[in-house]
């Protein structure tokens, strides 16, 4: 890394091409989602959803496999030469996507374009080069706050088609690709123009020197991180759609803007998460940041239900004959005491699934019924009503989509916290290091959604992805603070 003692008007101009580059990336990185999607609901592609699902994930796939070598490539060559080139392969890409016209041609041309979203490691390795130690974080936040761009992908994409093809000409849509190719190109034409190259000092290392941190536990635990705050970011940003349109019969154009809130604070916050980052340590808030996700996720894995379960009933006091039974009473008679009656309330609360009111905590239903009719014989002790208990939690969806929003703005605030680490901890190999954090990253969006899957069918329960973050979360977090304890990578 290079030794400069501060920051520059120099570095800020780096930073913000960077950051802008790095936004349009993004925005193209995850355009399938839309796009494909589109497609099919509209019956221009006949896919099964394997096929479609593959295609939407493939662009994230190659983006987090393509990270590790593009860090390298940074670190040897440059931030300059690297990401404009990327951005020129990503906008070819788009150009064969606005042609494709087989299911292979879809399959080639996003491997292509979604080599993309390994724009990322190298902004990372590029920006750190320009920022001095105690300035990183806040730079760092400041570049990856280009994972924005998803969100306007989700916002306007849609929109653009919707125009494409007003006037009938279904075919109107290969003009998205271009119009993503023309944004690609251009963006690498002014990046190599307004930015200066700069190398780590690490760059005239060979790439065995440059992979050895690869041998360090410490580097894998970070990617462990990255996984939940960047990885189940991804996941979620195309998870929330369905989601919203299955768990709460919401329309796709306001499941698609409750999915952009989720995801548009997760990018622009990440400068937040590198200021705080920089005055308490990137340890401390990943750890913060762990708990909170820990807590919210174990409230959202509670699914919209009704749960019915054995209530209160009433049982015979004597032995006797039943000699009357009304909506509200049942009259035992016995021999020697006479007759007894026993009331009960046929119906206590009302529950509807349906209801448009506003419930943020569970509600309860009591339903009680006779199980004896006139001339039974009953004995002591004998059930004589019934009772059963109904209760119904809402999950309210203002209050479920203000959870995630939150949940996703505290992943945007670790994804910052994650990389201050990887540039404090491995201040010469931030290109290496954050490859490959990056990597276990990018996989986290692909692999998440394929479990999301295999969990709603296993389970019938859309919140079961919750439990899913849970388990994870909890896991990252163990793992967060035995690396408190080994004083090498303590802050």
């Amino acid at each position: 890394m290079s030794m400069m003692k501060e920051a520059t008007s120099k570095s800020w101009r780096m930073l913000t091409m960077n950051t802008l580059a790095f936004t349009v990336a993004f925005a193209a990185w995850l355009s399938n989602g839309v796009l494909i999607t589109f497609l099919i609901s509209n019956g221009v592609l006949n896919w099964t959803p394997v096929q479609m699902g593959t295609v939407i994930g493939i662009p994230v796939l190659t983006g987090a496999l393509f990270r590790l070598p593009m860090g390298i490539l940074t670190d040897k060559f440059g931030g300059r030469p690297i990401f404009t080139i990327n951005l020129l392969i990503a906008a070819l890409g788009m150009l064969l996507m606005s042609r494709a016209e087989t299911y292979s041609d879809f399959i080639i041309a996003s491997l292509l374009f979604g080599t993309v979203g390994a724009t990322f490691a190298v902004g990372i390795a590029f920006t750190s080069v320009w920022f001095p130690k105690e300035k990183q974080g806040l730079a760092l936040g400041i570049f990856g706050a280009g994972n924005a761009g998803a969100a306007l992908t989700s916002l306007f994409a849609p929109t653009i088609l919707m125009s494409l093809v007003a006037g009938g000409d279904m075919e109107a849509w290969r003009k998205l690709p271009i119009i993503y190719a023309s944004m690609l190109a251009g963006m690498a034409v002014i990046f190599f123009f307004t930015t200066e190259n700069r190398k780590p000092a690490s760059s005239t290392r060979s790439l065995g020197q440059m992979l050895r941190p690869l041998k360090d536990l410490h580097v894998w635990r970070l990617g462990m991180y990255y996984f939940i705050v960047f990885g189940l970011f991804v996941a979620f940003s195309q998870w929330l759609v369905p989601y919203f349109v299955n768990v709460y019969a919401l329309p796709l154009v306001t499941a698609g803007i409750f999915a952009s809130a989720f995801s548009f604070p997760s990018g622009v916050i990440r400068a937040l998460g590198g200021y705080l980052s920089d005055k308490f340590g990137g340890t401390r808030v990943t750890m913060w940041v762990f708990v909170s996700a820990i807590i919210i996720s174990a409230m959202l894995m509670v699914p919209k239900m009704v749960i019915e379960s054995p209530g209160k009933g009433i049982l015979a006091k004597l032995p006797g004959t039943v000699t009357a039974v009304t909506e509200n009473s049942v009259v035992v008679t016995n021999p020697k005491a006479g007759p007894r009656t026993y009331k009960f309330v046929p119906k206590q609360g009302n529950i509807d699934k349906d209801t448009k009111e506003f419930l943020l905590f569970p509600i309860k239903e009591v339903i009680q019924e006779p199980v004896v009719k006139v001339g039974d014989k009953v004995t002591k002790k004998q059930l004589l009503v019934k009772g059963t208990t109904r209760i119904f939690f809402q999950a309210n969806v203002w209050i479920f989509g203000i959870l995630a929003i939150i949940v996703g703005a505290l992943w945007g605030i670790g994804k910052a916290s994650v990389y201050k680490l990887v540039a404090h901890d491995y201040p010469q190999e931030v290109g290496v290091v954050g490859g490959i954090v990056g990597v276990l990253g990018g996989l986290g969006g692909f692999i998440s959604p394929v479990i999301f899957g295999w969990l709603l069918e296993l389970t019938g329960l859309w919140s079961s992805a919750w439990m899913f973050v849970l388990a994870v979360t909890l896991f990252a977090f163990s793992l967060l603070i035995k690396s408190m304890k080994e004083p090498e990578v303590c802050e």
